[in-house]
């Protein structure tokens, strides 16, 4: 497993040559508006996305399944924790594709549990969700 964190930020080339130098590596996956390092040391896969106004920083965080077996633990441990939790399959989010399982913690903060499959080719795109009524993260994916 891997840690995840995804960042929203104001000027992406800016952070990306920050990250860069931090992380003494370029990016493994850059987009116009989204670049990720998937790190071995720490093992974290650490993302950023670009948004022109409302809120920087930390967008969620979550942890990354190696295998789908993985993710159906994480899954259990997320609805244990906050009881229900936000499915997707076979979602394109981050320029991936993958199956997910979405909780909040008691503050709001996100947390989101993955397996990535593929290759996607949007930001958000969200075809896959099992999205609660009214639920405020469907409208956001992970940006």
């Amino acid at each position: 497993m891997r840690l995840h964190v995804h960042s929203v930020v104001s000027d992406l080339e800016k952070s990306i040559a920050f990250y860069s130098n931090l992380f003494a590596a370029p990016p493994t996956k850059r987009e116009t508006d989204y670049a990720k390092w998937m790190l071995e040391d720490p093992r974290v896969n650490f993302a950023i996305s670009s948004r022109k106004s409302g809120e920087f920083g930390i967008g969620h965080l979550g942890i990354q399944a190696d295998t789908p077996s993985e993710l159906s633990t994480l899954e259990a441990r997320a609805r244990a924790a906050a009881g229900d939790v936000l499915k997707e399959k076979n979602t394109s989010c981050c320029y991936a594709r993958s199956d997910k399982a979405w909780a909040t913690d008691p503050d709001g903060v996100r947390w989101e549990q993955f397996f990535t499959h593929g290759d996607g080719d949007a930001l958000a795109n969200r075809p896959g969700a099992e999205v609660p009524a009214g639920d405020p993260a469907a409208t956001r994916c992970c940006a």
